[in-house]
């Protein structure tokens, strides 16, 4: 008997890393390299200029805690790297969710086009501590055929073709973003001092990798559209689609609980403790910045 309940301490005083489920993976998506053909602004009001935001989408097919990010953009010649001074991220569902329904007519259409106002609890800005950043120039010298800065309106044709430093930033979420199975729209901001940050083009996929998810177009708007969007190839360009290059990585959480549901909060930390073994385990699996920030993290994912 003695032994018998040795045992059963032991089992249950064990690491819970033991009992690591194998449904748990890590989460790594890219849209590709940069092809040349677009820079779109994409920037925070700053004194005499006005915000601007160019978003793309991407797919979940599982709840996912967003560990970081990458984005790559153009910027003006001899800009030291040391000038991008904030980067803001937000995501966005499809119109009609938190939209206004039916939208104003304003523009073509908003079918398929991010919605009105973006995610609040998904939103993370270095000037917040909820994020932080590294940038690095990939080349001196990098063209694009077409940009999109001033000239956002329909058949404008854009604002030509430009010439600059290509960068990539590399972005970690000291509160990740947690999100449900879903399709969702990115938009990365970023602030040049002295300049403006051009978010480059990629090549469009036909779905989202291990999905039948179909790649959208990338959207821009500025304060003066708001709350709607335009596509930046079809209403703009003309003729063409355009995608955006960026990454994310993180792992997903098939076990969290449902966003709105009352016992959202309890388990999903309970998932992420069994997932890594324990919350602080969790948070310092998954890179936030202390045990507080993944239990922010998951009261943000549990808003309704």
């Amino acid at each position: 008997m003695r032994i018998g309940l040795r045992l059963i301490a032991v089992a249950l005083t064990a690491p819970l890393w033991l009992a690591t489920p194998a449904w748990a993976d890590p989460f790594a998506f890219t849209t590709g390299s940069p092809d040349g053909r677009l820079g779109a602004l994409s920037r925070p009001a700053s004194p005499g200029k006005i915000e601007t935001e160019t978003a793309d989408d991407f797919a979940l097919t599982e709840t996912t805690v967003i560990t970081g990010a990458t984005v790559t953009g153009l910027i003006p010649s001899g800009t030291p790297v040391g000038h991008l001074a904030q980067v803001e991220v937000e995501v966005y569902h499809i119109f009609p969710l938190d939209s206004v329904n039916p939208p104003s007519g304003n523009v073509p259409t908003r079918v398929n086009s991010p919605s009105d106002v973006e995610i609040g609890g998904a939103t993370r800005d270095s000037s917040r501590g909820t994020l932080t950043f590294t940038a690095s120039v990939l080349s001196a010298n990098f063209s694009v055929a077409s940009t999109v800065v001033n000239r956002i309106f329909v058949n404008s044709g854009g604002d030509g073709p430009a010439t600059g430093e290509e960068v990539a930033i590399t972005i970690h979420f000291a509160t990740p973003i947690i999100l449900p199975a879903g399709h969702y729209f990115f938009r990365p901001e970023v602030l040049v001092t002295g300049g403006d940050f051009l978010y480059l083009s990629t090549a469009k996929l036909a779905v989202f990798p291990g999905t039948t998810t179909p790649d959208l177009q990338a959207w821009i708007r500025n304060s003066d559209l708001k709350p709607d969007w335009l596509r930046i190839g079809t209403d703009i360009i003309g003729g063409t689609t355009f995608n955006m290059t960026f990454s994310l990585t993180g792992d997903t959480v098939p076990e969290a609980g449902t966003p709105g549901q009352a016992n959202c909060h309890g388990v999903t930390v309970s998932a992420l403790a069994h997932q890594f073994g324990s919350v602080r385990a969790a948070a310092s699996a998954v890179g936030a910045s202390s045990v507080q920030a993944l239990q922010d993290a998951v009261n943000l994912f549990c808003q309704p």
